[in-house]
């Protein structure tokens, strides 16, 4: 992910923000109905890596067993395939059949409706997206919309539009980017004030070169993180204790589910930052998580990992 990269992280501040005030009164109105159990699901962006066989994937997997393997290491995806276009529905079928039970895809919205002058408003693609990925059934999480860097406040109308449009069957995240929702405290209220009333979750996103879209506020009852590591940094490990301090608070408020995707350097590492955070959490009361294990990985890498 090249949003938010630097050349250097020398002079980043990397700590969390504090838990905005407004996250209690919305994780207080949740219901309690299966009492404090946190869904916790993390993976990556993508299962196509063939660096992974040997080590994420048992040695000489075939490309067309890897998502296969990748569901019984990782309980979800950030699916970015659906960015690029909406599937057939023999495509998602064959997705549903290869993904373990517990696994739950999030499906990223099609660049033809986020990327569009009117978030596809005018046609049908919304409805033919929607169809498609509830073939996933019982498998399908949390879908997000990526918004481009000029979809500004002007447009806050608009993202209402759409959200009115969207299933509610069908939990929806939405990020954000451009600066001026995030820099003027009125943009920010109307945004995550418009995302409560719609029971939208607001992509909250950790990475370097852009500390504001690290808002920490959540809206609904789950939340998403999109954490961008800088290849295994110590400071990735420091931040991942941060995040599990935060996950174990928000628990504690009501919080129901939380999707955390690792994105490393061309995503090779990403196993590993996930890896990291299982084990921060996994003995946790009241957490219902699982997460790779890291076999057949080189001395050095497990040397590593076993440091933090």
């Amino acid at each position: 992910m090249d949003f938010g990269k630097l050349p250097s992280i020398a002079h980043v501040h990397f700590a969390l923000p504090a838990d905005p005030p407004d996250n209690a009164r919305v994780l207080s109105a949740i219901p309690t109905q299966g009492g404090d159990a946190l869904n916790v699901y993390v993976g990556c962006t993508g299962w196509g890596m063939k660096e992974w066989v040997g080590s994420i994937y048992p040695p000489k997997t075939q490309a067309k067993d890897y998502l296969k393997h990748y569901a019984r290491q990782f309980n979800t995806i950030e699916h970015n395939t659906t960015h690029y276009r909406i599937p057939d529905a023999a495509t998602v079928q064959k997705w549903y059949a290869d993904a373990a039970p517990d696994f739950r895809f999030c499906p990223k919205i099609p660049q033809t409706i986020s990327h569009s002058r009117d978030l596809g408003l005018s046609g049908t693609q919304i409805a033919q997206f929607c169809d498609a990925i509830e073939l996933l059934q019982e498998k399908l999480g949390a879908c997000f919309l990526q918004l481009p860097p000029y979809f500004g406040p002007d447009r806050l109308g608009q993202l209402d539009a759409f959200l009115q449009q969207f299933p509610r069957s069908i939990p929806l995240a939405v990020e954000l980017r451009h600066e001026d929702w995030f820099n003027q405290e009125d943009n920010r209220q109307r945004l995550f004030d418009l995302l409560e009333r719609r029971h939208t979750g607001a992509v909250i996103t950790d990475v370097a070169g852009r500390r504001d879209v690290l808002h920490g506020r959540v809206t609904t009852y789950f939340a998403m993180v999109r954490f961008v590591g800088n290849d295994l940094h110590p400071t990735d490990f420091t931040r991942l204790e941060d995040w599990a301090e935060r996950i174990l608070h928000w628990q504690s408020m009501g919080l129901k589910e939380i999707w955390f995707f690792t994105h490393e350097p061309d995503n090779l590492r990403a196993p590993e930052a996930a890896a990291f955070l299982v084990s921060l959490l996994q003995d946790k009361k009241g957490i219902r998580i699982r997460g790779p294990k890291l076999n057949g990985l080189p001395e050095e890498q497990e040397g590593q990992l076993s440091l933090f």
